[in-house]
């Protein structure tokens, strides 16, 4: 067995990105946020729905707002995520790196 090494001097690209699902998952959680807020805000669930003919309880109410409100917050945090990445590729910096391969040739 030879091991053979081979050094080269390269250059790489290096910059903070954010990580999505963080704010993937931020805005779910806004989402969530809204919907309770927005159920308990306006007390619709005492009456009759005119189109329906039903009266819905809370946890409906929230289960509906939730529907449209998750996704929006969803699109939220990924809009900000794309926009942190966008403004921190700007202050990508190049740097220099010593690259180091080495094979063994293994004779049986």
């Amino acid at each position: 067995m030879t091991p053979a090494a081979e050094h080269r001097i390269e250059t790489a690209h290096v910059r903070r990105t954010p990580r999505y699902t963080v704010f993937l998952g931020a805005g779910a959680a806004l989402g969530i946020l809204a919907a309770v807020v927005l159920t308990f805000a306006f007390n619709g669930t005492e009456n009759v729905s005119a189109s329906t003919g039903v009266s819905y309880s809370t946890s409906q109410v929230f289960g509906f707002v939730c529907l449209f409100a998750i996704p929006v917050g969803v699109a939220i945090g990924g809009a900000i995520a794309l926009i942190l990445d966008r403004s921190l590729s700007r202050r990508a910096r190049e740097v220099r790196v010593d690259r180091e391969v080495i094979t063994v040739d293994d004779v049986e």
